[in-house]
């Protein structure tokens, strides 16, 4: 089941706080990225984040799910609503995580 365009905007409104939130849409789901790192998604209209020493110490209770078939397991946002919460726990996360990998060009002849 693919997310719905509704449900990015919900999240994005949520994250409002936060400057320079760009996402992608990739195969009916969206990648979300902070300052040029991706730290979360949506899938299947869930809100799901990247888990890093920050996500896990600031959330309260951890739950787990996969965004998708064999992916790692990444942290269910329960708490759309509290944008101090999402702001923070982002520019938290933003450290810990690396810069996406550049594809490399192929030369054909």
């Amino acid at each position: 089941m693919a997310s719905h365009k509704d449900y990015l905007d919900y999240i994005l409104d949520a994250l409002s706080l936060l400057d320079e939130i760009t996402y992608r849409s990739m195969m009916g789901e969206y990648i979300l990225y902070y300052r040029g790192k991706i730290f979360g998604g949506i899938y299947d209209d869930r809100f799901l984040v990247k888990e890093t020493p920050s996500s896990k110490t600031m959330m309260h209770s951890i739950k787990k799910e996969c965004p998708y078939e064999g992916a790692k397991e990444m942290i269910l946002i329960e708490e759309i609503d509290n944008k101090e919460f999402l702001k923070e726990l982002i520019e938290n996360m933003y450290e810990e995580l690396p810069f996406p990998k550049k594809e490399s060009k192929r030369l054909y002849d």
